[in-house]
């Protein structure tokens, strides 16, 4: 009788472990299936490439094509006192002035209307820009304007394919993320 009763205990024991195994296995498998999933968007700052203006340097960051989709670089500053103390940036016109697109290109046009957007808190609008480069090649341009009161973050987003707004929400996502919209709102505030 002593042998029977090994038997059903070990027979448990091993259900337990194939259930334990079977269960590690199917947490396993859910893991590398998120893991298989797009890469995270991966921006690295560079160096701001532009020469001293009436406004202070600001910050560049960049994002390659295989986790953003296209390679982009954005070009972010404040502008304190330069925007409409009471509406803010509510006109096309205002972000092709002040999104720091003429820091990229000499000629540029815009391929259609802008459209309201929000990095974090600060609202304002966006467009998307064709521009020849000052060596004659053909790139692509987004300008963002934003504004908290009077004061106004210029982003120009540059790439050499057209910036889709899958690429757009994206940078406007990593903006207001909390490294650079901690940024942002510091560099903002008047001292």
């Amino acid at each position: 009788m002593p042998r029977s009763g090994s038997r059903v205990r070990f027979r448990v024991l091993a259900a337990g472990l194939t259930a334990s195994a079977l269960a590690g296995l199917g947490l396993w498998l859910a893991a590398s299936a998120l893991a298989i999933g797009p890469e995270p968007q991966r921006w690295t700052e560079a160096s701001w490439p532009f020469p001293r203006d009436a406004w202070p340097a600001g910050r560049a960051f960049r994002c390659a094509r295989s986790s953003c989709g296209q390679d982009i670089v954005l070009y972010v500053r404040p502008k304190l006192g330069f925007c409409n103390c009471v509406s803010g940036v509510t006109e096309d016109a205002e972000v092709d002035g002040v999104s720091d697109l003429d820091l990229l290109a000499p000629d540029y046009w815009p391929t259609g209307p802008g459209t309201g957007r929000r990095i974090g808190d600060l609202p304002g609008r966006s467009r998307t820009y064709s521009m020849t480069l000052a060596d004659g090649g053909t790139a692509f341009a987004a300008g963002i304007a934003v504004s908290r009161g009077c004061d106004l973050v210029a982003v120009a987003a540059l790439s050499a394919t057209p910036i889709g707004e899958a690429a757009l929400s994206a940078a406007v996502g990593f903006l207001a993320s909390a490294g650079p919209m901690s940024w942002l709102r510091r560099a903002l505030e008047h001292p």
